[in-house]
């Protein structure tokens, strides 16, 4: 019955001849390595693996094309107090053979450099639900040689921050209603705080390194006179100055926060809208962690890094796949009151039960 169910679903989907929702189930139906032998052997044939590797490596599956397939759901949840949430992860593929996608990059949760997969995102959230509106993928196509090590090394052809602005006129020309962009301290440089004010005359809301030199007074700035941020005398309120490199006013706030194992922490945050609140600084950056949450569900849920694809542009359209898998989990878990990890958890329950059974059938049949 449940081949029937599969081949059933197979079929409708083909005489739309499309494999796209067809691949994104299988992602998010995955506990292992996702390969299109896989998906054909789930379909019992119906499918060919041919037919999934000739999808994966007939074109190039860009943002462009992400926004495309959840623009619907989007302007569904789309509000004016909505914020954009930048950040990049890094996915270890370790065994994986080297090239442009696949190449070392550092990464800051292990605080070393990885051989694996660099993946910027910028995530839209509001009403509750956080979907992804664009996203690129990190290559380092040129290749030199570090004078300190003699060792070949790669870089990219455009910087990280470069992509976030291109992003963010992508998500103007969609004509997308959001009020803050947030970001970690990564993507706090003045040029990227210039062009969301100037050029997109919208607000952010970033963290800060401690180092960062701010004025106190439009005087200071003009002789200037900066300190360091965690120099200041911090209050409860947030403090009203002009960062080095800014030419317009922002506000600074001081954040102490509790961790896991009870020690403390300290956030420095910068926004350029005035009339914010230490409460409201406080309470929007925090959505910031959704997008952690985002990249925990694409390695943990849809198969971000188990294709064994060979070549770039397989490996994007697996990277794109993994991604719109992740925004379809997300509807699905709004729909059935349920968070991704506990919709992805009841699937597993069911497969298990479903091979207890099989297995049932299996031992019957020898006895």
């Amino acid at each position: 019955m449940l081949r029937t169910r599969l081949q059933n679903s197979y079929h409708k989907k083909m005489n739309k001849n499309d494999i796209f929702d067809l691949y994104t189930d299988y992602l998010i139906t995955s506990f292992s390595a996702t390969t299109a032998t896989g998906l054909s052997t789930m379909l019992d044939g119906s499918v060919s693996h041919d037919q999934v590797s000739r999808f994966l490596s007939k074109q190039d599956f860009t943002s462009k094309d992400l926004w495309m397939s959840l623009k619907k759901e989007i302007r569904k949840i789309e509000d004016n107090s909505g914020v954009l949430i930048f950040d990049d992860t890094v996915q270890e593929k370790a065994h994986s053979k080297e090239n442009d996608l696949i190449c070392w990059h550092f990464d800051h949760v292990v605080n070393r450099s990885v051989k694996g997969i660099n993946l910027l995102n910028c995530l839209y959230h509001a009403d509750n639900v956080s979907l992804p509106v664009a996203f690129e993928v990190v290559t380092k196509p040129i290749r030199f040689c570090d004078i300190s090590t003699k060792k070949e090394k790669r870089k990219s052809e455009v910087t990280k921050n470069e992509l976030l602005r291109g992003m963010l006129l992508s998500c103007r020309q969609n004509q997308l209603k959001w009020r803050y962009v947030l970001a970690d301290s990564w993507f706090s440089s003045a040029e990227n705080m210039k062009f969301i004010h100037h050029e997109l005359e919208k607000y952010f809301m970033l963290a800060l390194k401690s180092n960062r030199l701010v004025a106190l007074s439009l005087a200071d700035k003009q002789k200037g006179r900066y300190v360091r941020i965690d120099s200041l005398a911090w209050t409860k309120k947030p403090v009203r100055g002009w960062v080095k490199g800014l030419e317009f006013p922002v506000l600074l706030h001081r954040q102490i926060f509790t961790n896991k194992d009870e020690s403390t922490g300290t956030l420095y945050l910068i926004t350029n809208d005035l009339e914010a609140t230490a409460t409201i600084i406080e309470t929007i950056y925090k959505k910031r962690w959704k997008v952690e949450v985002f990249h925990k569900n694409i390695k943990s849920n849809t198969a971000l890094a188990k294709s064994p694809t060979k070549i770039v542009r397989t490996q994007t359209n697996h990277i794109f796949m993994s991604l719109y898998a992740a925004a379809r989990l997300e509807v699905l878990s709004v729909k059935q009151k349920l968070n991704t990890f506990a919709l992805k958890s009841k699937l597993y329950i069911k497969a298990i039960r479903l091979a207890f059974e099989e297995l049932q059938v299996l031992k019957d049949r020898a006895a």
